[in-house]
């Protein structure tokens, strides 16, 4: 451009010179804020890059061509994004010579490539600088605020949120508020700022969405400050803390449930409800975040945890494991605490946190009858069905007067196609007592082996009895 340019000159004189350069720099400059408009950013990056060559001393040439280089770099694929990085580096080191007094928004530039790097440690660092020659920088005290709540540097980040609030209320920052005060506990700002919100603009979507965790934040406050209380009191209490726990879930706060489920875990690491809470909390969170599904996994909690109609781990249930959580602790060499424990584990699906329970229970007592039951409902249940046949004809030579461990080894004998010795076992079940589920499986094994005669009977008898509700 400028060899063109310089022979225009020679043949217009000085004069002309400087009017066709003039000339140039204003076309580059409408054809720039044409590709913006467009969002064309290849064109953005070409024209800023030609218009910063012809004007070096024009600041916001550069912070165009820089911001374009970095956001290229963003959507690039993963093999190319490093490359456009350090694009953008070289654009700002060069910027950064070229400029006297230097612009300090380079340095809110370079928190952001850093951040796109994942070196988020720089980027606070850079953020930081650009804030303190800007204070009033919105959109950068946003940034450190997101970072620092990624960090989950709840505190922290409530200086740079409340700053930015200060410059501009809007919904978005009132709620991210909101979000800390709860995470530092402090309810009633919480629901302020929440209240504050919807004041503003009642249909922003996030306003809408997140109006239902406050209404049940709201609905729940006064049972969560009475345990706020108690927890106080007693630090080293677990079920304050779980119960605390489940109405933060119930309140679809499941971060907070996790906090208090956490808490509890550590004073009582052996316990399960603890545990099974926790994991609840971390499936919640999933939803949003699939690493949490790894957490719960280390947990030995399970995606299809048994939740009831309010899509949480039913409170009857929590307490039961409780129980038997206290009775494992009062008495650690007792198997029937371990069995029982095993058992509630079953009914929340939480199979190989059971078959522990079990092989606890059954190296304290060989014998317990209980434990060989449960052991097989959860080996059955992981699709082991030779461990869980094993166990169950174990309880049944233990316990012989056990209705349900023989419908149970029935209907595993029936699993394995061995329908002669399932109809004996429903026999031996039907003995104790006559109950539908067990006469209509041994009809079904009738009726595999052609016994038709005594399948026949067995129908007409069922007639007779009321289906399980």
């Amino acid at each position: 451009m400028w060899v063109r340019l310089i022979v225009l000159g020679l043949l217009l004189g000085t004069d002309g010179l400087l009017r066709g350069a003039s000339t140039d720099i204003s076309v580059l400059r409408e054809q720039l804020a044409a590709a913006q408009e467009e969002k064309d950013n290849p064109a953005v990056i070409e024209l800023s890059r030609q218009l910063v060559e012809a004007v070096p001393q024009e600041s916001s040439a550069w912070e165009t061509l820089a911001r374009a280089q970095l956001a290229a770099a963003k959507e690039a694929p993963p093999a190319l994004a490093d490359a456009g990085y350090q694009r953008c580096a070289e654009t700002l080191a060069v910027w950064e010579r070229k400029i006297v007094p230097r612009p300090s928004v380079i340095d809110d530039l370079r928190g952001d490539l850093s951040a796109a790097r994942n070196d988020y440690r720089a980027a606070e660092i850079c953020w930081r600088a650009f804030l303190s020659a800007n204070p009033t920088a919105a959109e950068t005290l946003d940034k450190l605020a997101d970072r620092l709540t990624t960090e989950e540097k709840w505190s922290e980040a409530l200086e740079p949120r409340t700053r930015a609030l200060a410059i501009e209320d809007t919904v978005e920052r009132r709620l991210a508020r909101a979000n800390l005060y709860l995470e530092i506990r402090q309810w009633d700002r919480a629901l302020v700022d929440a209240d504050k919100a919807n004041e503003i603009d009642p249909a922003n979507p996030v306003a809408k969405a997140s109006r239902p965790k406050f209404e049940l934040l709201h609905k729940f406050l006064p049972r969560i400050k009475g345990l706020d209380i108690q927890v106080a009191k007693s630090p080293r209490t677990v079920t304050p803390l779980l119960d605390r726990a489940r109405l933060f879930s119930l309140a679809g706060a499941p971060a907070l449930a996790l906090e208090d489920s956490q808490q509890a875990m550590k004073i009582a690491p052996a316990a399960m409800r603890p545990r099974i809470q926790a994991g609840e909390a971390l499936l919640d969170l999933a939803k949003s975040d699939d690493t949490k599904l790894e957490e719960a996994a280390k947990l030995s909690v399970s995606h299809d945890l048994v939740r009831d109609k309010s899509g949480h781990v039913d409170e009857a249930i929590l307490r039961a494991l409780g129980a038997c959580d206290a009775a494992v602790l009062q008495n650690p060499k007792k198997a029937d605490g371990f069995a029982a424990r095993a058992k509630v584990l079953c009914h929340l699906n939480q199979n190989v946190l059971a078959i522990a329970d079990a092989k606890s229970a059954l190296s304290l007592d060989p014998n317990l009858a209980d434990a060989h039951f449960q052991a097989a409902h959860a080996f059955d249940a992981l699709g082991r069905q030779k461990e869980a046949m094993s166990h169950a004809e174990q309880a049944t030579t233990l316990n012989r007067k056990d209705p349900v461990m023989w419908y149970y080894r029935g209907l595993l004998e029936a699993q394995r196609a061995d329908f002669l010795a399932a109809i004996r076992s429903q026999t031996e079940s039907l003995a104790i007592r006559e109950s539908y589920v067990a006469l209509a499986e041994r009809e079904k094994c009738e009726r595999q082996t052609g016994q038709l005669a005594q399948a026949d009977a067995d129908a007409t008898r069922l007639k007779q009895l009321t289906p399980p509700q």
